[in-house]
């Protein structure tokens, strides 16, 4: 397991990328909301995506839809994917949900 203050860089970086990712997204339609190791997407219809950091594990989550993700970091290609084994990829798993769920294509 990845020491915690490599586990902390990481995931500012990708905190980082998430947020960025909605700097020119109408908050009407997706208002993107951090507070400590939480991202809050909230949708036009109010519903929402909730992405934390998951320290003890080292892990990445994601809940949206009823349904739950648990991303890891996969060394060799330096992707967070879901730890179930089914490829999906953190960055692509949100741009699914948020294009689902609100009709944008964020660029991530």
């Amino acid at each position: 397991m990845m020491d915690e203050a490599r586990y902390l860089r990481l995931v500012d970086g990708v905190f980082k990328t998430l947020q960025d990712a909605f700097d020119d997204v109408d908050p009407d339609v997706v208002d993107a909301y951090a507070a400590g190791d939480v991202l809050t997407l909230t949708f036009r219809d109010r519903s929402k995506c909730v992405i934390n950091t998951q320290r003890p594990t080292r892990q990445v989550w994601l809940a949206a839809r009823s349904r739950a993700w648990h991303f890891s970091l996969d060394e060799p290609s330096g992707k967070w994917l879901d730890d179930k084994g089914r490829g999906d990829e953190l960055f692509a798993t949100v741009r699914a949900v948020v294009r689902d769920s609100a009709g944008v294509d964020v660029p991530l």
